[in-house]
């Protein structure tokens, strides 16, 4: 066998051998097909390759990607890499996404995190009155991307879980909030790392970035990841390249950052300025390295890293050898596998000149490691009865008080917990300290996030993340809150005081309402704050309401919080047989240049611009449509008769249509976005672009349409209630989605925190199923409204400003015998809003100086124009009659329209109009041809709105004839 085996290899090595002596020759003897073989690539086809370990003299498989490296005298360069195969990342994404929905449905049933003993423990919980009550809170999911930082007791940078960076900065005068993202291609932040001044962030692929100052004195991100010039570049060169996990900043006097890696070794950033130096340490043997426990506080020099398999390592490069594990030999009658977390250092705790590491276990137990006159022992401090801790927070101690040492932790439902430790208690047998456990629970409506470390700014200040996103600072009553500054407070406090709740809200980005800090002179300034002294009255005013309004947060109700008795009642609501048609009849595809139109007979047609001339194109589908529910970079989405999502777009130079609906986890849907964004400004691009829909059985879905990669999610609807429609979808405010339930009242979904929130609203206050619109003047400012209608008929406003925070508004209707019909909108300007009246005429809701006022702009057919230009609506209340007479002498010349007179009904219909362009819009008329009548199509035609300084215009657009 060996023999045959010799000499196969032998032929094949003549073979090779001849077929390239004679490759650049006239003709070969070589199968032509082998030939060709020399200038292929490598196609791989499988997943699974293995090297060859000197040291087992075995073969070990590798994971991938793998880096080929070539070694000549030490001399490594990379000359090639395996990846994975574009199936193979395909699915192992689906399972990743298919893994991440069953947590969240889990989640949502409250069979998650922790496993059965957890899930059982959290069923009751105690009162810390004295008795015990049901407890009715799941564990919280845990938060990516979400970190704080201290650079100063005037300084705090914040991660969000959009993957953002903003700092909240104390100006001199209020406290600010100043955005520092990075740039787009460099992915999501993760954390930040200050040191000595310089600051380091974490994109979540596990690169590192720095922040200097660019030519024109602007701050910038660079790249800051280990060069060619690194020590410890040899070590690394050979294997993959490197991407951290995570880091620590060492508080010894040196300063140094460590980090993880996301290959589980430790780094070691010694240097930052150039030229930086790095070391890499390894990982314990046999072990990785999960996380970093303490970074020299214990001792300098002297790492603590905890392995994923809940081990504690202790690193130190002066002693042989330099790994260490520390065993848990003492514990084993517990579960003590420690979490991978960050821990909490104390030096004298318990005993004179011993010093602790506090860590948690991952059954959500508090284990110290005391090291006392140089012997190491594991103590088990254990947890509230019925909670499980998720983080330590790490602080410095009350120096007025000599009694008491404390501990903060989150635990995995939310709430903060006190651990109280005496110090030096003396002869207690065997040193074991029984702490008390005191509970600060959460603030109102709202809880802190599970595993993230919170941050103690200030004695007697803590700071943490909340999990909707927004931030909450734990401090002592009258020494803390958003509008108090890191002022020198005399801590010399009584045993009566007690810690209190203040909730800060957090920027767009993460869906909330605090706005950025500007360059102008002023009171929000981003460096030094300067009170208005023209209006310095006004302006203590202004800052004295905003701190009630930061303080009660009433205004976002946790779910379940308020008493929706006439929900049941109302849950039975059904839509009406037209209510696609009525409400996405119209869609803009351009403004100005392109708009659909989607019949009663289920026909789709454009109004298309082209080469000057305005055309009527037919787009043809073998089932009818029912209406048009959005539009996105150049792709239009309608739904069939059936409920079926398709996209209306181009492939190439072809015109196709795409089932949505038959992709993976489809849904059928009802209603969309009522619009695609404010008119005249320019929609940003990003790689998490969705649309949102509403389901058949009242489900919000989200439907990524970023870069093409299409993809359904369920973000299901809030307890005790289904979606009826969407308000507004990030027009008004960036991640966030405004709802009306079916039981008439407002909800909001959060892109990025997945939560639902339900909006205070009066019990005497029900809202139309109907789409509501957007009002924001600025992008810049967060101030604007959302405009619903009433089940009774009238213009309600929920209206945001910084200063009174969010308040409802009923603008009532235009007179007393008109309602209002069908959906408010389109807005223009930030202060006029069109709506349609049930007399069939247009209205308009529009802000002069400070007074809303109404003004009534009828329809545009020329008869009734004629007859009622001089009226007015109301008189007794002045409204206005926008008819141009110009404008209407010229149409009783315009044989045409005379024609449509007579034939046509030119009220105006409470078909949804659409902004066209910046000042125009299209409405729908309850025009009836006579020639559309006989055969069953209720299209009418088309009013065409737009704004001059003086009346409105208007121009019949007709479609009658198009339609036969």
């Amino acid at each position: 066998m060996c023999r045959f085996l010799f000499m196969w290899l032998t032929w094949m090595f003549l073979l090779k051998s001849c077929c390239w002596s004679v490759a650049f020759g006239s003709s070969s003897w070589c199968p032509h097909g082998y030939v060709q073989q020399r200038n292929r690539e490598f196609l791989q086809r499988t997943d699974r390759f293995w090297e060859f370990e000197e040291q087992s003299n075995s073969w070990v498989e590798v994971e991938l990607p793998f880096d080929l490296v070539s070694c000549v005298d030490d001399n490594c360069t990379k000359v090639g890499s395996i990846n994975e195969t574009k199936k193979k990342e395909e699915e192992e994404e689906e399972e990743g996404e298919e893994k991440e929905e069953e947590e969240e449905e889990q989640r949502l049933e409250g069979r998650e995190f922790g496993g059965e003993e957890e899930r059982g423990s959290l069923e009751k919980k105690v009162d810390y009155g004295g008795g015990v009550e049901e407890n009715l809170d799941v564990a919280l999911p845990l938060r990516k991307r979400v970190s704080l930082t201290k650079m100063s007791e005037t300084s705090i940078w914040v991660t969000g879980q959009s993957g953002a960076i903003y700092e909240r900065f104390w100006n001199g005068l209020q406290w600010v909030i100043a955005p520092h993202d990075l740039p787009i291609s460099a992915g999501h932040a993760v954390s930040v790392f200050i040191v000595n001044q310089t600051i380091l962030a974490l994109s979540e692929p596990g690169n590192l970035f720095q922040m200097q100052l660019s030519e024109n004195s602007q701050p910038i991100w660079v790249d800051f990841m280990p060069t060619g010039n690194d020590s410890m570049s040899r070590k690394t060169e050979q294997g993959s390249a490197i991407h951290i996990k995570s880091g620590v900043v060492s508080h010894d006097g040196v300063r140094r950052v460590y980090f993880c890696t996301k290959n589980g070794s430790l780094l070691e950033l010694i240097e930052i300025e150039p030229p930086s130096r790095w070391v890499h340490h390894g990982r314990p043997p046999g072990a990785d390295v999960a996380a970093i426990a303490d970074a020299a506080n214990i001792r300098p020099e002297v790492v603590f890293t905890i392995s994923s398999t809940g081990d504690l390592y202790e690193y130190d490069r002066s002693s042989k050898p330099s790994w260490k594990k520390h065993v848990r030999k003492e514990i084993l009658s517990r579960d003590a596998s420690l979490m991978p977390s960050v821990g909490s250092t104390f030096q004298g705790q318990s005993e004179l000149h011993s010093l602790s590491l506090f860590l948690l276990s991952k059954i959500g137990d508090l284990v110290e490691r005391r090291l006392h006159q140089r012997k190491w022992k594991w103590i088990v401090h254990g947890s509230p009865k019925d909670h499980h801790l998720t983080s330590v927070t790490p602080v410095f101690q009350d120096p007025f008080n000599e009694k008491v040492l404390s501990l903060f932790f989150t635990s995995s439902v939310g709430s903060v917990f006190e651990y109280q430790i005496p110090k030096h208690p003396g002869t207690t047998p065997g040193n074991q300290i029984e702490g008390t456990w005191v509970s600060h629970k959460h603030p109102l409506d709202a809880k802190v996030a599970r595993g993230i470390v919170g941050l103690q700014f200030q004695v007697g200040r803590i700071m943490f993340v909340l999990d909707d996103g927004r931030l909450a600072e734990l401090h002592l009553s009258g020494f803390g809150g958003e509008n108090l500054g890191p002022a020198q407070v005399n801590l010399r406090r009584k045993a009566s005081v007690k810690h209190v709740w203040s909730v800060i809200d957090a920027p767009e980005s993460e869906g909330w309402n605090a706005e950025y800090c500007t360059e102008e002179r002023g009171p929000s300034n981003c460096i030094t704050g300067i009170r208005d002294e023209t209006n310095d009255v006004g302006t203590s005013r202004s800052i004295t309401r905003k701190r009630k309004g930061s303080q009660e947060q009433k205004s976002y109700l946790s779910l379940g919080a308020s008493e929706t008795s006439h929900a049941k009642s109302l849950e039975e609501y059904s839509y009406p047989d037209n209510w696609i048609n009525s409400n996405f009849h119209l869609r803009v595809m351009q403004g100005g240049r392109s708009f659909f139109l989607v019949t009663d007979s289920g026909i789709t047609f454009e109004y298309l611009y082209a080469e000057n001339v305005w055309l009527w194109l037919r787009h043809e589908h073998s089932t009818a449509m029912k209406g048009a529910l959005g539009n996105y970079n150049g792709s239009l989405f309608l739904v069939d008769v059936y409920g079926s999502l398709f996209i209306r777009g181009r492939n190439g130079n072809d015109l196709t249509w795409t089932n949505c609906t038959s992709m993976r986890k489809g849904r059928q849907v009802i209603a969309g976005p009522p619009w695609d964004g404010i008119p005249g400004r320019a929609i940003k691009a990003t790689t998490e672009d969705a649309l949102f829909f509403v389901s058949k059985n009242g489900r919000l879905l989200q439907f990524t349409v970023a870069l093409r990669r299409f993809k359904w999610k369920d973000c299901r609807n809030p307890p005790n209630t289904k979606v009826a429609s969407i308000v507004d979808k990030e027009v008004f405010r960036e991640n966030i989605v405004f709802v009306i339930g079916r039981d008439g009242r407002l909800y909001q979904y959060n892109k990025v925190t997945e939560l639902w929130h339900e909006h205070y609203q009066s019990q005497h206050l029900i809202l139309s199923r109907l789409p509501g619109t957007a009002m924001r003047s600025s992008a810049v400012s967060l101030k604007g409204s959302l405009f619903m209608v009433s089940e009774d008929g009238g213009l309600v406003e929920y209206h945001w400003n910084s200063v009174d925070g969010w308040n409802w508004i009923e603008h009532g209707t235009p007179s007393r015998s008109v309602t209002l019909l069908g959906s408010p909108g389109p807005c223009f300007e930030g202060n006029q809003l069109f709506l349609i009246g049930s007399d069939g005429k247009v209205y308009l809701r529009y802000l002069d100086q400070t007074t809303w006022k109404w003004k009534n702009c009828g329809f545009p057919f020329l008869e009734k124009m004629a007859a009622e230009k001089n009226k007015k609506v109301g008189q007794n209340n002045g409204d206005e009659m926008c008819v141009d007479e110009d404008y209407a002498a010229s149409m009783e010349e315009d044989e045409n329209i005379n024609n449509h007179n007579k034939n046509c009904n030119a009220k105006v219909a409470s078909t949804r109009p659409i902004s066209f362009s910046e000042g125009s819009v299209v409405f729908e008329l309850m025009d009836v041809g006579r020639n559309a009548k006989d055969r069953g199509d209720t299209m009418g035609m088309v009013a065409y709105y737009w704004n001059s300084n003086k009346l409105m215009l208007s121009k019949l657009l007709d479609i009658c004839g198009v339609v036969n």
